[in-house]
């Protein structure tokens, strides 16, 4: 069994994936339980594996709307204290999750590999696209499991902030008659943004909404969080399928040492 040191874990959503692969899981500092990952320091040679999802609100295709109206986006550039804890911990192998704007992480010593998976692809019904990047001594491409065909219902992806781009309660066929395929335009106009949109994504039905989309049980709680703070909390995390399906692919290529695989999208 390999143990895993998580950093800038939120609420824990990809640990949990990779604990239901078999993996186990430390984690590391984050904000949201008042922890700093900038005074964060940790031994050489104690962790199998590192991974973690940085802060990607600098990076994102909204942040240029944010400094529009002169704020500044809430967290900085924070992979450089990702790859500095990299470099400490010395793992065998270590993966970065952001969104597809961020800059590649880099570490001496360590050869990367990147992809974009969408959540779709592993026949799930709300479209979320990630880069993640692998990194081992030896470059090792990650053999992701993606479904053949995607599923016909689409959402959008589930978003905490809400807005336009936030997470749809309801999902929509994407072919309309004869099988053609609904334009942007159309799926806007059919998708409901309910209760997870601006400032009412404060309801018990849009944190249910948001669990389901995001894969999490129906019973999933998070007690010390208000309702607004929680669905916010679960809109950042990683879909359970997504982390599962990399975390196997992980299992697979750690356990076997393989440098050979295909990857999920370029």
């Amino acid at each position: 069994m390999q143990l895993v040191l998580s950093l800038f874990p939120g609420i824990g959503m990809l640990d949990m994936a990779f604990e239901m692969e078999g993996f186990t899981v430390v984690r590391g500092p984050d904000v949201l339980w008042g922890g700093d990952i900038r005074t964060f320091h940790v031994p050489a040679g104690r962790f199998d594996g590192l991974i973690g999802g940085p802060p990607c609100q600098m990076f994102s295709s909204l942040a240029h709307m944010v400094r529009h109206n002169g704020f500044k986006t809430k967290f900085g550039n924070l992979i450089p204290e990702f790859e500095r804890v990299i470099s400490e911990a010395q793992p065998t192998w270590w993966l970065m999750e952001n969104v597809p704007q961020a800059p590649l992480p880099s570490v001496l010593g360590y050869e990367a590999w990147s992809c974009k998976l969408d959540n779709r692809q592993l026949g799930e019904v709300q479209r979320r696209i990630r880069r993640w990047t692998f990194a081992a001594r030896e470059k090792t491409v990650l053999q992701i499991e993606t479904v053949a065909l995607m599923n016909q219902k689409f959402s959008y992806a589930a978003c905490g902030g809400g807005g336009s781009g936030g997470v749809g309660l309801a999902t929509v066929d994407k072919f309309g008659r004869g099988g053609r395929p609904k334009s942007v335009k159309e799926l806007r106009s059919k998708q409901r943004l309910d209760s997870c949109v601006g400032s009412n994504i404060k309801s018990s039905v849009a944190f249910r909404a948001l669990c389901r989309a995001q894969g999490l049980p129906d019973d999933f709680e998070l007690p010390p969080f208000k309702i607004e703070s929680a669905c916010k909390a679960i809109g950042n995390g990683v879909p359970i399928a997504m982390g599962r399906a990399i975390a196997a692919a992980v299992r697979l290529a750690t356990n076997k040492g393989t440098a050979n695989g295909t990857e999920a999208t370029s």
